[in-house]
């Protein structure tokens, strides 16, 4: 008897690096972005990205950006299960973004000047709770570019993703994974502009 060699196949479409490199491209980011995040070379995300597109069938890398995959273990994928189409109603903000030169100076004049509640720092990107709405600091030369993003939480992304489109809401890519964190909560988003360009966005926790 011999045994088989080699890794076990992956019970999912992609493996879990190739999640992550997906995400990143839904999220907007290029393969040089993705690797300074991931903390990669640039061929392995290249690496990465055309085993995704051969295994899924699509032609190029833009077409990852309104794919709707969702990983087999996601907890977005189980809290759908049984769940019904509700009218959407947008009104609950979630999240606000804005630019900051310098995220250890933002953090201390935020949290220990103000006194928001710190609630964690990943990198150059630091989130605070404003009394239920979380404000997501991260860094950026150009902190006067780009007026705040509003992050609209919904309870069912993906449908309140279908409805928007039906409404003709051109979005900038399908719902995808942001983060996960260590106690299994999943940041899920969808961006999409204003008539005016600004981007607004569609966010949930699972």
């Amino acid at each position: 008897m011999t045994s088989k060699r080699g890794r076990p196949r992956h019970p999912d479409v992609l493996t879990p690096a190739e999640w992550r490199v997906v995400d990143a491209v839904r999220h907007g980011m290029s393969n040089r972005e993705i690797a300074t995040r991931r903390g990669i070379s640039v061929d392995a995300v290249k690496f990465h990205v055309a085993n995704a597109l051969q295994k899924l069938g699509l032609a190029r890398r833009a077409e990852l950006r309104s794919w709707r995959g969702v990983p087999v273990g996601s907890a977005l994928r189980a809290s759908r299960q049984g769940v019904f189409d509700m009218a959407l109603q947008l009104g609950v903000i979630g999240q606000i973004s804005r630019p900051a030169s310098d995220i250890p100076t933002a953090v201390h004049w935020y949290g220990e000047v103000l006194g928001l509640p710190h609630l964690y720092t990943f990198g150059d990107l630091a989130f605070f709770d404003c009394g239920g709405t979380r404000l997501f600091l991260s860094a950026s030369e150009e902190t006067a570019a780009e007026p705040s993003v509003l992050y609209f939480r919904v309870d069912d992304i993906q449908s309140a993703y279908d409805e928007l489109l039906a409404r003709g809401v051109e979005f900038e890519s399908a719902p995808h994974l942001i983060h996960k964190h260590d106690n299994g909560v999943e940041e899920w988003m969808a961006f999409f502009p204003d008539p005016d360009g600004h981007l607004l966005a569609l966010m949930a926790q699972v």
